[in-house]
């Protein structure tokens, strides 16, 4: 089995020196640079790089640069999709966004773990857990989500949340660990 079906798998797997996960992230990650040098006003060449760099999206899609993620086949946009500045999304992972998603600046989505195990760590081994977002969701700034974590319909994340946990539909989250502090009335 390679690494990039064990990883598929949620098995504990190696992303160093698997060639075809290093040559993959690499074609990305020069992908996101291309992205984020263009000018703000070349908005023909912005949308057409971001499409190939997360070919799982809507159409109305905005993403401020800086932009970078790992693979950007992992990550899936819905329509009316708004990220502001220094977006990170490590989608070893599936990343998935409902429609009318929108982001503050310094945000990270991490579908990335380690093991507890100082031996298997420093063997370079992790996991991946998918992150999943509803509908019409908004994070405030400098939030960032952990692996495996999902976020239902309608909710609200404060600024500097970390979302170790899942968070219902209608929920008002905030905080580090997040925690929810109120339901919104639909």
């Amino acid at each position: 089995m390679t690494e990039k079906e064990k990883c598929a798998q949620g098995l504990l797997y190696n992303a160093n020196y698997d060639p075809e996960l290093i040559q993959e992230r690499m074609e990305c990650k020069d992908l996101c640079l291309e992205y984020n040098q263009l000018k703000n006003t070349d908005t023909d060449n912005r949308n057409r790089l971001i499409k190939k760099i997360i070919p799982n999206s809507k159409n109305n899609i905005c993403i401020e640069p800086s932009f970078w993620c790992d693979y950007g086949y992992n990550i899936r946009l819905g329509e009316n999709f708004y990220a502001n500045h220094n977006l990170v999304i490590l989608d070893c992972a599936e990343v998935s966004f409902g429609d009318n998603a929108f982001i503050g600046p310094n945000c990270s989505f991490y579908t990335a773990g380690h093991p507890l195990d100082a031996k298997q760590r420093n063997e370079g081994l992790e996991y991946a857990r998918p992150i999943r977002v509803g509908h019409n969701v908004w994070f405030g700034g400098n939030v960032v989500v952990l692996p495996g974590i999902t976020i239902g319909n309608n909710a609200v994340i404060g600024a500097g949340s970390v979302v170790t946990k899942d968070v219902p539909d209608n929920a008002v989250a905030v905080g580090n660990p997040c925690r929810i502090v109120k339901m919104i009335e639909p």
